[in-house]
């Protein structure tokens, strides 16, 4: 699969606004969870579901070609 530069970039800036906004969703609920359980507890497992999924964009992201790089 061939991206051009600005997929490219546009998926990079994904990758980490997913992962920052999951492990800051994470912190909340931990902060949340000793006065309302049930939202600590459901930020806790969106934030990782958040932060795991630009985890996976990472792994999407090493398997793009540029169009400058040649397939081998």
């Amino acid at each position: 699969m061939i991206a051009s530069p600005k997929a490219i970039a546009w998926i990079e800036r994904l990758i980490w606004i997913l992962i920052y906004g999951g492990l800051f969703a994470i912190i909340l609920g931990v902060v949340a969870r000793p006065h309302i359980a049930a939202l600590g507890w459901s930020l806790m497992v969106f934030g990782g579901c958040v932060a795991v999924a630009g985890a996976v964009l990472i792994w999407v992201r090493s398997r793009i070609q540029t169009s400058l790089e040649r397939p081998t």
